[in-house]
């Protein structure tokens, strides 16, 4: 589906730059559409169409990004912490522009499938529990499990942070 934005709006939310800032590089020559220089940067671009370059390389337009990583042991599933390492702190910085965050999460000691993205509604539709999306945890333990830590288990669990 066709969708006509600004030229200095889709750069920005890729990163490569303030809207201030592509003003300036628009009036330097440094944008192009389609093999012809932009100075205007309010321009509007159809990005299913047009072919943008910003200092002679091609800019690859996407509203969204999609990230499935396998997130090792000792990383938060947060886009922000003081102390310990993120997740983003794996991903290429190149989707850094992009704000993606994690969809749903696993502990600091906990390895597995984790998506990433900045795709909100693809969030709500996985984690909402009125859309029923199945969730499947595998887990080694030390120890036996025994029947009241079951019973424990399926009446849920509050966590230290409250969840």
């Amino acid at each position: 589906m066709a969708k006509k934005l600004r030229i200095d709006k889709i750069l920005s939310n890729l990163g490569y730059g303030s809207r201030a800032e592509l003003k300036v590089y628009c009036k330097k020559g440094m944008v192009k559409v389609n093999d012809k220089v932009i100075s205007n940067p309010g321009t509007q671009v159809d990005t299913d169409v047009d072919k943008i370059e910003f200092n002679n390389e091609v800019v690859n337009y996407r509203e969204f990004v999609y990230i499935m990583m396998n997130k090792p042991d000792g990383y938060l599933s947060a886009t922000f912490d003081k102390r310990d390492p993120i997740v983003l702190d794996l991903i290429d910085s190149s989707y850094l522009a992009f704000e993606p965050f994690p969809v749903g999460r696993l502990d600091k000691d906990t390895e597995g499938l984790l998506v990433l993205t900045n795709d909100g509604q693809l969030a709500h539709r996985v984690l909402s529990p009125k859309k029923h999306v199945p969730k499947t945890y595998y887990a080694k333990i030390e120890g036996r499990v025994t029947e009241e830590d079951i019973k424990a288990f399926e009446a849920g669990v509050t966590l230290d942070d409250g969840y």
